[in-house]
């Protein structure tokens, strides 16, 4: 199409300055017939926030003009690479690609290459390839260290308290993001793990040891029971870093059906992510203790942003170039920044936000 050909040639010798300056992106002129169609593949419909991040690209990306093509692949990393494929076979103009597997786009990414696509990887970084051109997320570092941050402070870990039983899940092994949200809180964990304030009582602290497939709450469930059964006998457990809200209530099922979530046996410290409504009413119930919001609208319409300025030859607006290396190369990114949010101040934050009603919230 005569905009992708001409914005990428533009886009060439801007390369090079989009590792050292960041420059924001204006609105054009350029009718909505002239704009293109821009392919979007996320992972699956079967969590809410997909669900929020497809329909908030959407909604962005028409209101700049632009056609465009969502995709779910359900959790099977094939589906999402053949749908891939056929959005390349469309000639869309620019994809913004979740990806289940971080690894499985190689092959389709060289396709998108040959045919002067643009690739943008949206929230999960796509690995062991040249063939993505910008990196847009939360600085996921971070969310780990807001969970790990809320156990220390529940704990009273700072103020020597202690010992107490924590156990540790980890994200999708095929996830890049699960490195780095498991990272960002060991860095505050480790030290609390080393002098034995805190304790694994099975052993399991390794992140491969730890993973929890597709992000699934009823394997995580199914993993807390197992734990319970084989490492605690009449021990409780004070705390679980848990890295998705998903996951968190898989984890809180278990500890209900093994007697936790009484008054004389009360829930652990239990963090989150993604501010999940079924996680937020946990919340204010108070079993799920925590879970970190990223404003997924903000996401979409970085994305958005990233998309156009590609297109209209502009260089989009980055704030990291170095840290996102992709085992090929380091991805220039934009990321924003994740809030935690408890009991003391989800009204505040997510009314802010305008995530939820409060009809919803009841």
């Amino acid at each position: 199409m005569p905009n992708r050909r001409a914005a990428l040639a533009t886009l060439a010798g801007a390369v090079s300055l989009a590792l050292t300056l960041s420059a924001c992106g204006g609105e054009t002129s350029q009718s909505s017939s002239e704009r293109g169609t821009i392919g979007i593949a996320m992972p699956t419909r079967a969590s809410e926030r997909w669900l929020t991040d497809g329909k908030s690209v959407v909604e962005d990306l028409q209101s700049k003009g632009y056609k465009t093509e969502l995709l779910y692949g359900e959790d099977n990393p094939q589906t999402q690479v053949q749908q891939v494929e056929k959005l390349i076979k469309q000639d869309v103009d620019a994809l913004i690609i979740a990806a289940i597997d971080n690894k499985s786009m190689n092959g389709a990414l060289e396709r998108a290459a040959a045919a002067k696509i643009p690739v943008i990887s949206y929230d999960r970084l796509i690995l062991g390839t040249r063939n993505v051109d910008y990196y847009v997320s939360f600085d996921n570092e971070q969310v780990g260290r807001l969970q790990a941050r809320h156990i220390i402070e529940k704990l009273g870990l700072e103020d020597g308290k202690g010992p107490f039983n924590i156990e540790l899940f980890a994200g999708s092994p095929d996830d890049n993001n699960t490195k780095f949200f498991f990272d960002g809180a060991m860095h505050l964990l480790q030290p609390y793990l080393d002098n034995k304030q805190l304790v694994v009582r099975s052993g399991l602290t390794d992140m491969d040891k730890i993973t929890t497939l597709r992000w699934d709450g009823p394997t995580a469930q199914k993993r807390m029971t197992q734990v319970l059964s084989q490492s605690y006998g009449n021990r409780r457990v004070d705390a679980v870093l848990s890295p998705y809200d998903g996951i968190s209530i898989g984890i809180i099922t278990a500890l209900k059906a093994a007697g936790y979530g009484t008054a004389a046996k009360p829930l652990p410290v239990i963090t989150g992510q993604d501010a999940e409504l079924a996680s937020v009413k946990s919340i204010i119930a108070g079993e799920q203790s925590q879970t970190v919001f990223k404003d997924l609208r903000q996401l979409a319409g970085r994305a958005a942003n990233m998309a156009d300025d590609i297109l209209n030859g502009e260089t989009p607006e980055l704030n990291n170039r170095r840290a996102y290396k992709n085992g090929v190369k380091a991805v220039p990114a934009y990321l924003l920044q994740p809030i935690s949010v408890d009991k003391s101040n989800y009204e505040y934050v997510l009314a802010a936000s305008d995530l939820y009603t409060e009809e919803e919230l009841k």
